[in-house]
């Protein structure tokens, strides 16, 4: 049975949904958008500003789940202009390190609340 991961420090779910969920030794996070947890407000700035605080979002909900980005396995990014995939690259590159999950990115004709880009993870739990 699939177990809800929640954590104040992530925005909370704007839908009948939850932040992630873990099931069978892997957790399955929801496409983080650019919410600031505190305010519930998309962050100001561009795609770089947005993947940021996306993948902070993403950050937070692993550590609830009692993992980190190290121990993603998959993530698919959603971008609203194949234009901003540098931008969007590089900030990635940063947050990951030497760390090289599996990715998609896809383009999108929108996204919730206007933003540039949505992340979704899969990560490993244990070991």
């Amino acid at each position: 049975m699939p177990t809800p991961v929640h954590t104040d420090d992530a925005p909370a779910a704007i839908g009948p949904y939850s932040q992630a969920v873990s099931s069978g030794g892997f957790v399955f996070t929801a496409g983080q958008i650019a919410l600031d947890p505190a305010s519930g407000q998309v962050v100001a700035g561009g795609v770089a500003e947005q993947t940021d605080r996306a993948l902070r979002n993403i950050t937070a909900i692993l550590k609830a789940a009692g993992c980190d980005l190290s121990r993603v396995v998959k993530t698919t990014v959603f971008l609203v202009d194949m234009a901003d995939f540098q931008a969007m690259n590089e900030v990635y590159a940063r947050h990951f390190g030497e760390h090289r999950p599996a990715r998609s990115t896809v383009a999108v004709s929108g996204l919730p609340r206007n933003v540039r880009v949505e992340i979704e993870a899969v990560a490993r739990l244990g070991e």
